[in-house]
């Protein structure tokens, strides 16, 4: 089935398809020829776009990239710096009145605000995100020149959070991004590829498990 949408571009055409056949077929599944056929594009048109297997696994990696950021940078999450708190130290308008360097500006409790939905968001309505998300992860342990592409494309989600860690009060922000990551790398992996896939936890049950983190690490 072509993935031809009215208004979209041809790169956007190609690299959607080219992550449809990576969910649906793997990593052999993925050929110009087949990501032409599930685009509706005529022959030769994936290959005009990305000429090599090395640009094409590139673009579809920098296309994932993008889908999920509309799905993990939700609104709700506060802005490092603006002053917005959650804690009973909260001023009128919301701001703790303390700068970067005096303490924390942001509670845990409006990290979780932001985080438990957007990864709900994501396990929920986008799993097939997910599986692209692997598949180019094992692709990229085989081949150092896309391990340094699809690294550079994951500090897009590190570095904010690691920034949104330090704002909160992290004595040690680079650590705690570490282990906030790979908790939510393991939820996703058990609930896309694992043996949790029939058992996604509800927002609720996120909230929790995110509250329980965060203090842990933050203090309460």
């Amino acid at each position: 089935m072509a993935t031809r949408t009215t208004g979209t571009s041809r790169a956007a055409l190609i690299t959607d398809a080219a992550l449809a056949l990576l969910a649906e077929r793997g990593m052999r599944g993925l050929t110009h020829r087949a990501v032409d056929e599930r685009a509706g594009l005529p022959q030769g048109s994936t290959s005009n776009y990305a000429r090599t297997r090395q640009s094409l696994l590139e673009v579809t990696v920098r296309r994932l990239a993008e889908r999920e950021a509309r799905v993990l940078t939700p609104g709700e999450l506060p802005a490092p710096g603006t002053g917005r708190t959650d804690g009973p130290d909260a001023g009128p308008q919301g701001g703790s009145g303390t700068s970067a360097e005096n303490g924390p500006r942001i509670g845990p409790e409006a990290l979780v605000a932001g985080l438990a939905p957007a990864l709900h968001r994501y396990l929920t309505r986008h799993p097939e995100l997910l599986i692209c998300r692997y598949e180019l992860a094992l692709e990229a342990t085989r081949r150092p020149e896309l391990r340094e592409f699809f690294d550079a494309t994951g500090r897009q989600f590190r570095e904010p959070l690691m920034a949104l860690m330090t704002a909160a009060g992290s004595a040690e922000p680079e650590r705690h991004t570490l282990s906030l990551v790979a908790w939510c790398e393991g939820l996703m992996f058990s609930c896309a590829a694992g043996s949790y896939h029939h058992s996604v936890p509800t927002e609720e049950e996120l909230r929790t498990g995110f509250t329980e983190l965060l203090r842990g690490m933050l203090g309460s």
